[in-house]
């Protein structure tokens, strides 16, 4: 049954390659109203207000939000301007930076390769990277400045690449309190001619800390992209559009926006650290969106629209299939979303990490939290205190953009705004707040036959 299971998705997926390539992407359908998936319309207006106050206030040039329960989009909405300088109107498939948001992606094309049998969560990570056989902790600094360097305990593991919890730094910027991450940001790990040349770099810089003792947001899924690489024997951008773009339709998602999709990219801002207003933000001297990247982030390099992104949502909700294509076996999907931290990694007091790191918080995100592969998971909503189902997860990047993935309510939000940082630490928890509000039905998988479209 299985194998017929698969020789039918591969037949599917080359129809989905085929209809993706030639330009035709069937969006997913559109509820005939919010009530016929279970949303109050009146309350959801709550949502268009948060989101247009805010353009209102000058917090945000425009953005783009989807809300899709049921395999059926509830909302789809647009606010403010695509860009200040032209003031273009947002249109609903504007081109995001996601950044971050390409975590989960380059998850499951390491998912798609582990159902192959290419790799295991407890393999040593030196197995398929030999050059990451030798690495060393900083221990500290010498007289002279100099970091301290003590070999690693043992190799991390494939898990834990996937957890944040190998032990990696990151580098984003010069950070006085880490030598590692101080390494990284010097040795341009992020600015990387390939993405073997950036492992190369990591090979020879001190990691954060030992494997499996801390969970440290770092250059793991960037490392991951190499693996899929090396497995596949295809560069990332190639794996990823035949395996997991063109399958499932996603037309607007790539490492690169080419001249004719340009005119549809949202512009990016900051604050002005004066006056708080918007100002135009630098892609940076290594980061040229209009040409195929050198060495293409798995951890932050792609972009996407709502609408592209609200179909790898739904393949997740669909337990990896969408549209008679399957990309991920259903025990495959729970797996990435199955909490894989040990219980001391979900303290949220200011206990220890490890002795070299005092005052770090074994885990960031909040009593009832955990870290799935590539994803965060809410193992324990009520003591979150967040409104989602059990299960549900979640990610945003550093651009403005967040989504999270409820398979117990069986819905999915996406909100793509386009501002350095997003507007704080509250804007998608609020939308989650304003979201959950309005939901007045339990979930009821015969409403997924009665949400009648338009």
């Amino acid at each position: 049954m299985r194998f017929l299971r698969k020789v039918a998705g591969a037949f599917a997926a080359l129809l989905g390659l085929t209809a993706a390539t030639s330009g035709v992407a069937a969006p997913l359908p559109h509820a005939k109203a919010p009530e016929a998936v279970g949303f109050s319309a009146q309350k959801l207006k709550k949502l268009d207000e948060t989101m247009q106050a805010l353009v209102d206030q000058g917090q945000i040039a425009g953005g783009v939000t989807l809300l899709g329960r049921h395999g059926h989009v509830v909302s789809l909405k647009t606010f403010g301007k695509r860009s200040l300088e032209t003031g273009e109107a947002m249109p609903a498939d504007a081109i995001f930076r996601i950044r971050s948001e390409t975590k989960p992606v380059t998850g499951v094309a390491m998912l798609i390769l582990y159902q192959e049998g290419k790799w295991k969560l407890d393999d040593p990570v030196s197995l398929h990277v030999p050059e990451l056989a030798n690495l060393r902790v900083a221990s500290g600094v010498d007289a002279e400045g100099r970091p301290i360097l003590t070999p690693v305990s043992r190799s991390p593991t494939m898990r834990e690449l996937m957890t944040h919890t190998a032990g990696f730094a990151y580098g984003i910027a010069d950070d006085p309190g880490s030598v590692a991450d101080q390494s990284y940001f010097r040795a341009g790990v992020l600015q990387s001619d390939s993405l073997h040349a950036m492992v190369q770099k990591v090979a020879m810089l001190p990691m954060y800390a030992q494997p499996g003792t801390v969970w440290r947001y770092s250059v793991a899924a960037d490392i991951q992209g190499y693996i899929v690489e090396k497995l596949s024997g295809q560069s990332l951008p190639v794996f990823m559009e035949e395996r997991i773009f063109a399958p499932l339709g996603m037309k607007d998602t790539a490492f690169w926006a080419p001249p004719e999709k340009l005119p549809r990219l949202a512009a990016v801002y900051d604050a002005d650290p004066a006056t708080g207003r918007l100002i135009p933000a630098s892609e940076g001297p290594w980061r040229d969106i209009s040409k195929p990247p050198a060495a293409p982030s798995g951890g932050g390099g792609l972009l996407s629209t709502a609408g592209d992104f609200a179909r790898f949502a739904q393949m997740i909700l669909n337990g990896g299939d969408l549209d008679g294509v399957r990309i991920l076996e259903p025990e495959t999907v729970a797996l990435m979303r199955l909490n894989h931290l040990p219980a001391s990694f979900q303290i949220t007091t200011n206990g220890t990490a490890n002795v070299l790191h005092p005052g770090a918080k074994p885990f960031p995100f909040g009593a009832g939290m955990g870290y799935g592969l590539d994803v965060a998971v809410a193992v324990d909503p009520a003591a979150s205190g967040a409104p989602v189902g059990p299960g549900t997860i979640s990610w945003g990047g550093s651009a403005g953009t967040w989504f999270w993935i409820d398979p117990a309510n069986d819905l999915f939000f996406i909100g793509m705004i386009q501002r350095l940082g997003g507007v704080g630490s509250g804007l998608d928890a609020t939308t989650r707040t304003v979201v959950y509000q309005a939901l007045e039905r339990p979930p009821v998988k015969e409403a997924r036959l009665n949400a009648a479209t338009q």
